[in-house]
């Protein structure tokens, strides 16, 4: 049986808007939640889909959004937490804690505050599955990007924690980490004319990832294909964390494989 009802956060735009789509599009009814109100309404065009406006940092927002599921479709069968915000500067810069703290707010109160609340609806079904985002950058360092990397680091520790204490009842509880995907988030560094080439110069594929392609791998820890997959945080990135970075892949373009 295939996931019959889903809440996606972070649905409208990127990796969440593509989640929400490919969902709907293979006969899931999905409720939607952003804050952005204007990418929701065009979502909500999408057969299938609930929107809901709404701050994941919030435990109303999360209440909401599980509500909202049961009363329209009558059960949860996943949840994808997905909504996150992006942040640079030095340690030290004016408004850095200030931000630090916004980020966690969203990137991981936002998970944990989603998880609890979609745990009742998912007992009673018999169980289910919870998909977070994490990044690449979870699972290293980047420059003057501490504060994201912090938080996407503790949300694939938060997985496995929840995964551990949810797995008898269950309710899986996996997370993804895209590497570089075209989205508004990453539309900075994609276009940049020196930037942009020098990260895709390290992707071994060479590439940066469609969205559709990370709500692929969402849709397989959502499933019942993924039914012994619990715990676990699937990079989505096109070898990218396979590279110690020492040498740009392939190393002997001559002797690559063909």
């Amino acid at each position: 049986m295939s996931v019959q009802v889903v809440v996606v956060t972070g649905a409208a735009s990127g990796i969440g808007r593509a989640t929400a789509e490919l969902f709907a599009d293979r006969g899931a009814k999905v409720v939607a939640v952003d804050v952005a109100r204007e990418g929701l309404e065009k979502l909500s065009a999408v057969h299938g889909v609930v929107p809901l406006v709404g701050d994941v940092s919030t435990e109303e927002t999360n209440a909401a959004m599980v509500d909202l599921a049961v009363r329209e479709f009558g059960r949860l069968d996943a949840v994808v937490l997905n909504a996150g915000i992006g942040g640079a500067g030095p340690l030290e810069s004016p408004g850095a804690i200030d931000r630090f703290d916004r980020i966690l707010a969203v990137n991981v109160r936002g998970v944990a505050l989603g998880i609890r609340a979609s745990l009742p609806a998912l007992r009673a079904a018999g169980g289910g599955s919870i998909v977070a985002t994490s990044s690449v950058s979870g699972l290293g360092g980047d420059p003057a990007t501490w504060a994201y990397n912090a938080a996407k680091a503790a949300v694939i520790n938060l997985v496995r924690g929840a995964a551990i204490d949810y797995a008898i009842e269950n309710i899986r509880v996996n997370a993804i980490a895209p590497g570089g995907t075209a989205t508004a988030m990453t539309a900075g560094v994609l276009s940049h004319p020196t930037l942009g080439p020098a990260v895709t110069g390290r992707i071994p594929q060479r590439r940066w990832a469609d969205p559709r392609e990370q709500a692929e791998v969402i849709w397989f820890l959502a499933s019942p294909a993924a039914s012994y997959v619990t715990g676990v945080t699937v990079p989505v990135d096109g070898g990218l964390s396979a590279n110690n970075g020492i040498l740009l892949p392939p190393a002997f373009p001559g002797d690559a494989p063909r």
